[in-house]
């Protein structure tokens, strides 16, 4: 068991997202708040060495979450950016992070890593390197399973203490709903919000609508980074997931009704599904360390559509180079 009470931690990506989740979760299982570094991407890049050796010095335990990410969209248009931040914050992180003495090292991977059509459904840990990851997500998978595969090295040669999770697709209060970046649920809550308060009569969908997707509510995908950080000390990868998987035309009609859209919806076949189908084989981490997910979808759906109703805005963005105010997320 690692013992948060006088750990000393370094949160990366504090300030997006997921993040604020995993700060809360931190404080509940007693850190300190004034023993939790999370530096802000104006305060410090990572993917310098300079400021990864000032982030991780004197730190017992760093949760590696900062990244630069997005949506299908956002994929196909930058997968040099994605590749190119992701594997050199990590890999220089985590090298500091061996350098300076930090005792612990949690790499929160993705769902993006896995092979676009992996031998089991449920994906299991054991396919990861079954073949290649679909197209649009690929740079950002490979750069994150790069990551796993030197904390795997580092633990055989150097005995350091990384471990590597693979979350299923988040959603929740605080995500990012921006259009231009923002993932599935997210865009699609914003799009039939917008749709109905502007009362237009038809709303158009990327896709056909017959992919799948397993989702997590963002603050259980946090208690179980926290549970794995506390728990989990072996090399092999560890899913994160709901075990709840429904097609995005089931997804779609759920929002739309729950938006109060009645207009018509469009699908545009001449853009992709991605991959056709996400569902995690979750009970690693049950057996491991005791996570498993406790909201409902429907219900979360409703809290997240209640947040964009009500703030009405999207993040500043989903990129690494911008941030926003820790107490935007804790409060």
């Amino acid at each position: 068991m690692f013992d948060l009470t006088n750990a000393r931690i370094l949160l990366t990506g504090a300030h997006g997202f997921l993040g604020g989740y995993v700060y809360q979760q931190l404080l509940a299982q007693g850190a300190k708040k004034s023993y939790i570094r999370t530096p802000a991407i104006e305060e410090v890049d990572l993917r310098t060495t300079e400021n990864c050796i000032k982030s991780v010095r004197d730190i017992d335990l760093v949760i590696h979450l900062a990244a630069n990410v997005g949506g299908i969209g956002y994929n196909s248009a930058y997968p040099g950016d994605l590749f190119y931040d992701n594997a050199r914050m990590g890999i220089e992180l985590i090298e500091q992070s061996r350098l300076s003495g930090v005792r612990k090292f949690v790499q929160v991977g993705t769902v993006c890593a896995y092979p676009r059509t992996p031998p089991h459904i449920p994906f299991r840990e054991d396919d990861l390197w079954e073949g290649y990851p679909e197209g649009s997500s690929a740079p950002y998978g490979i750069a994150k399973k790069m990551l796993m595969v030197q904390l795997q090295a580092y633990r055989a040669q150097y005995g350091f203490n990384g471990i590597y999770l693979l979350p299923t697709n988040l959603y929740g209060p605080r995500d990012n709903f921006d259009p231009a970046s923002s993932h599935v649920v997210p865009a699609l809550v914003r799009r039939f919000i917008d749709a109905t308060r502007q009362q237009l009569p038809e709303v158009a969908v990327w896709g056909t609508g017959s992919a799948s997707r397993e989702f997590i509510f963002a603050d259980d995908a946090a208690r179980g980074i926290v549970l794995a950080a506390m728990r989990y000390d072996k090399p092999e990868p560890v899913n994160l997931g709901s075990s709840f998987e429904i097609d995005i035309r089931q997804l779609v009609e759920i929002i739309a009704r729950k938006t109060g859209f009645t207009g018509t919806i469009t699908w545009d076949s001449t853009k992709p599904d991605g991959q056709p189908r996400r569902k995690l084989d979750v009970s690693r981490a049950e057996r491991e360390f005791g996570f498993r997910s406790e909201v409902n979808f429907e219900d979360g759906l409703s809290r997240t559509i209640e947040w964009y109703s009500k703030h009405g805005r999207p993040s500043r963005s989903a990129s690494i180079l911008a941030g926003v105010q820790l107490e935007e997320y804790v409060a």
